[in-house]
């Protein structure tokens, strides 16, 4: 992304949250109350009506359903891991993500962290207090850049406590990422986290990125590239992903792919509806 710029991508990521949460109790995939309040009134109304008449749908079938059972399925994640006695929570690259004020469990003693670009931050804080009429006192905010800062450090100078046990979200980032800030984001996690800790993130697929030009998803968010400042730059390869975190530290490895996705959460009046192929969703226990 541009240095003095907060994320149009991240922008767009809360935009589809925000329409999934205007449909009905029932028919949504996920609901996120705060979601339309990270968008600009502007996208709202104009990309809004792209979404809703159907157009992005043509123009990508099954993004949007992929966007939105990813975000169910972290939701999914971290709901099970407070269950079973979270201690830390870490959102790297967070974006408009409202987790941290979403869930209320978040608030009883999970030491929580938003990680995230400083302009993009700043952007989020503003949008915070709009929304709550302060900042949360109980979230962390870390200002770094994946690829020039190291994340090790930020966290450590900001408390994380490696010791704890700490769910990693990692939403929208990775293929935005060179190899190494991938790796090194990987290896902190597994090396610098208490038992019982995880990470779960999205990917795409590398054969997806090498079709790049018959693939009009993948082809606009790169001819788009001049206004938001982020390229796709990395990716796994389909079914190798927990060989790749077994590499990196991990113990064990859940991986999900579109079908998936769909037989989890495209039932009754959303059984028609399409998810996107060629991203899979991991995550990694330690």
């Amino acid at each position: 992304m541009r240095r003095d710029q907060s994320s149009l991508t991240a922008m767009g990521i809360a935009m589809a949250r925000a329409i999934e949460t205007e449909k009905p109790e029932g028919v949504r995939i996920c609901n996120d109350p705060y979601a339309r309040r990270f968008v600009p009134a502007w996208m709202f109304y104009v990309l809004g009506f792209f979404m809703k008449n159907g157009y992005t749908e043509w123009r990508g079938p099954g993004v949007n359903g992929f966007l939105v059972a990813r975000d169910r399925y972290i939701d999914d994640t971290l709901q099970a891991l407070l269950d079973e006695g979270l201690q830390q929570l870490v959102v790297l690259g967070a974006g408009f993500d409202s987790r941290p004020y979403r869930f209320a469990g978040l608030k009883k003693g999970v030491k929580t962290f938003e990680v995230d670009h400083p302009a993009t931050q700043h952007d989020k804080l503003e949008k915070l207090k709009a929304i709550f009429g302060e900042v949360p006192g109980h979230v962390i905010f870390v200002p770094v850049d994946f690829n020039t800062q190291a994340l090790a450090s930020r966290l450590l100078e900001s408390g994380y406590d490696p010791a704890l046990k700490t769910l990693f979200i990692w939403q929208g980032v990775t293929m935005y990422l060179t190899p190494a800030a991938v790796d090194e984001t990987l290896v902190f996690v597994a090396r610098c986290s208490g038992p019982g800790s995880a990470i779960v993130f999205d990917y795409i697929y590398r054969d997806l990125l090498a079709r790049a030009r018959t693939q009009s998803e993948v082809r606009n968010m790169r001819r788009y590239r001049f206004m938001t400042g982020e390229d796709l730059t990395f990716g796994i390869a389909e079914g190798a992903v927990e060989a790749f975190l077994k590499e990196r530290g991990f113990s064990r490895v859940l991986d999900v792919n579109a079908a998936d996705l769909k037989q989890a959460y495209f039932t009754g009046p959303n059984a028609t509806r399409k998810v996107a192929g060629g991203y899979g969703i991991a995550t990694g226990y330690i």
